[in-house]
């Protein structure tokens, strides 16, 4: 059952000690020597970033090849609105959280409650809990976003059952100037390590030209995230650059069976 948006409760870390270090020591660590190591260039114009969600041993070093491009812009930002898929329970639409805040280890990011209040007055999305209670989608990208800027309030959105132009407008009605674009969404799943990598590069071609029919469920995870961002962006005459493009085969696991991961700059 959805709940109304009541702002006073914090959604608790799900998979710290799993997807990312459970300590604030070791957690703020890993992501310091994640950007430290990603050799990214800074983005002056960068408006949005594309990256996986896989726990940070497989996909973290991907990652953290957009978030680097992010420590001379982040002065212009005064939000993040972080969209993904729902992993574990389905609905028709688009969550968002009826918290004040998520917390991880290195502390907690404050939800920008009034742009989820004014995105619920529009239809746009729907408060709803249950999507985010258990989901990572969301969560690991955090950590990153909290070693770069701080508590950045955030506007977390989880998609379900719904149209890549329904994400696209509920995008559109909070992704300004000042706000910081994440899409959070891992690549292929379970393909070897060949099979992957052709899958994966097809897709890739297809973000870096804003041919947003052109990728469906099994190119992505998040393929509807990925397409209401690239909706938007060509609307506003932006460009996508690829920062990085592996697989788990590539990081930290066997190439029989591997997930793609990519990274892309908005700008």
């Amino acid at each position: 059952m959805p709940h109304k948006l009541t702002a006073q409760r914090s959604r608790p870390a799900v998979v710290a000690g799993s997807f990312y270090p459970g300590s604030a020591e070791n957690l703020s660590r890993a992501v310091s020597g994640l950007l430290a190591s990603a050799r990214s260039s800074e983005r002056a114009a960068l408006s949005g970033i594309i990256v996986p969600h896989a726990g940070y041993v497989y996909s973290g070093s991907v990652a953290a090849r957009a978030f680097a491009s992010m420590p001379v812009v982040k002065n212009r930002f005064h939000r993040c609105v972080i969209v993904g898929p729902s992993h574990f329970v389905p609905f028709i639409g688009i969550a968002a959280p009826s918290h004040a805040a998520f917390a991880t280890p290195l502390g907690e990011m404050p939800v920008d409650t009034d742009a989820v209040k004014a995105l619920v007055t529009a239809a746009r999305v729907v408060i709803d809990d249950a999507p985010h209670e258990r989901d990572h989608a969301i969560e690991v990208e955090l950590p990153f976003l909290q070693a770069i800027f701080g508590s950045l309030p955030i506007v977390p959105l989880l998609f379900g059952i719904t149209s890549a132009r329904a994400v696209a407008a509920a995008i559109a009605e909070v992704w300004t100037d000042t706000t910081l674009l994440v899409v959070s969404s891992d690549l292929s799943h379970y393909e070897d390590w060949e099979a992957a990598r052709s899958h994966d590069t097809r897709t890739a071609e297809a973000i870096e030209a804003i041919d947003e029919g052109a990728i469906g469920p099994a190119d992505a995870c998040g393929h509807l995230a990925i397409r209401g961002a690239l909706i938007n962006a060509k609307r506003r005459g932006l460009a996508i650059e690829r920062v990085d493009l592996r697989n788990s085969g590539d990081t930290a696991g066997d190439k029989q069976t591997v997930v793609g991961y990519g990274a892309w700059a908005i700008g």
